[in-house]
């Protein structure tokens, strides 16, 4: 009879992919190495081949995790039943709240994404469109019979401009966290600069 996975198998599997997700971020999926994410992990390069088969596969399951979990994200807020502002900010704060948690794995997506094999990267870039469009429907709500409602999108891309960029120049030890941001983005994207309050 075949051998049974071990308890722990997916959750070495986590740890890998958080580790090798900060290998990426830090030195870019190109430059790095198997040999560097098994010494990352703390693990033999032979073990380190019983999770994931290459360094491909683990670009794929950041990248595609990632994203899926932002699209979850976007499915879990159609059954949350709020409207308009209140709905927009509840998806600010909670998408904002992901990219705190998983820093690395954006900057993979937004950085290494070009070296996915075209089947892949389409199948991600859905799940990006996915969320991209749950947000402009949020969006969209809020400018229903406006003359200028078909901005939904560019605003919506805009908001994203916002929040997609904040790994760059926050600091973890720094005055502000991504708790404090969210309703920051939310103000100044909802009413301007002269609404935005420290939280």
């Amino acid at each position: 009879m075949p051998r049974g996975r071990a308890a722990t198998y997916e959750d070495q599997r986590e740890m890998i992919l958080s580790r090798a997700a900060a290998l990426f971020a830090r030195r870019g999926y190109a430059s790095a190495s198997m040999n560097q994410v098994a010494e990352a992990c703390g693990l033999s390069k032979a073990s380190l081949y019983h999770y994931y088969k290459d360094k491909y596969s683990l670009l794929v399951s950041i990248a595609e995790g990632h994203v899926s979990r932002l699209q979850a994200l976007i499915d879990d807020e159609a059954s949350a039943h709020l409207n308009g502002e209140a709905r927009l900010r509840h998806l600010i704060h909670r998408i904002v709240a992901e990219y705190a948690n998983a820093q690395d794995a954006h900057r993979v997506l937004t950085e290494d994404v070009k070296f996915l094999e075209p089947e892949d990267r389409e199948r991600v870039l859905d799940k990006e469109r996915h969320v991209v469009a749950g947000f402009a429907r949020a969006v969209s709500e809020m400018r229903e019979g406006q003359p200028s409602a078909h901005l939904s999108k560019p605003l919506t891309m805009l908001l994203f401009g916002m929040i997609n960029w904040m790994f760059t120049w926050m600091k973890p030890d720094g005055e502000l966290d991504y708790d404090a941001m969210a309703p920051i983005v939310a103000d100044l994207f909802l009413g301007g600069i002269a609404k935005v309050r420290l939280p």
